[in-house]
């Protein structure tokens, strides 16, 4: 699986281009910058882009700008963000084309390499793997947003563990639900949120955007 990172800080930036090595992937660009990240991904067409939101030369939003750039040359180009902070308005720009694999995670909340690992695969399947803080405040700034204001409390759970990128089996073991109620619950929020029938997988990720891209 082939990777392009952008990581401004260097010790970090080698740290994961060992790890993600270690683990089978090709890194075939990791590079420091929001203009060198553009290029990187538009030229190398990675399965998956690793990408720290702040990067030079502004350290503001360079990092996620070049992603989106991107994303517009290469239609669905599945992207991760590394940052330290919960920024809502990123996370929504990034997700609002609706297709490809997303994912955003804070750097001190990625406990260990298998975590970080599998994050990077599922996002590269075309999944999603947000960080339990995002999500959270994504929820609470769309409470009141239709149509997630009809979803019941149980059901914004499960939401939410579709959103870290949980299987059926995951949420009805966090939530102590057998996996029959786990299947009505999912069922009640596809239809809630008008998502027809069609590949189930391809429903939970149109369900995870639905409500983080929700305005």
């Amino acid at each position: 699986m082939r990777v392009v990172l952008a990581e401004d800080l260097h010790l970090l930036r080698e740290g994961l281009v060992a790890l993600l090595r270690a683990h089978g992937f090709e890194v075939v660009a990791a590079v420091e910058s929001g203009p060198e990240l553009l290029a990187a991904l538009v030229g190398e067409r990675p399965d998956v882009a690793v990408v720290d939101v702040r990067l030079p030369p502004t350290f503001t939003d360079e990092g996620l700008q070049a992603a989106l750039a991107a994303r517009r040359q290469v239609p669905g180009l599945p992207v991760l963000v590394l940052s330290q902070h919960v920024e809502q308005l990123y996370a929504r720009e990034l997700l609002a084309d609706g297709s490809g694999g997303v994912g955003y995670l804070l750097k001190d909340r990625v406990f260990n390499g298998e975590q970080f690992v599998d994050a990077v695969r599922r996002v590269a399947a075309g999944g999603t793997a947000m960080d339990p803080d995002v999500i959270a405040r994504l929820l609470a700034s769309n409470a009141r947003n239709e149509p997630l204001g009809r979803l019941t409390p149980r059901e914004r759970e499960v939401l939410e563990l579709m959103a870290e990128g949980r299987s059926n089996a995951a949420i009805g073991q966090r939530l102590f639900l057998s996996d029959s109620a786990v299947g009505k619950h999912t069922a009640s929020i596809f239809a809630k949120l008008g998502l027809a029938p069609s590949d189930d997988d391809n429903r939970r990720v149109l369900a995870v955007l639905a409500f983080l891209n929700s305005k």
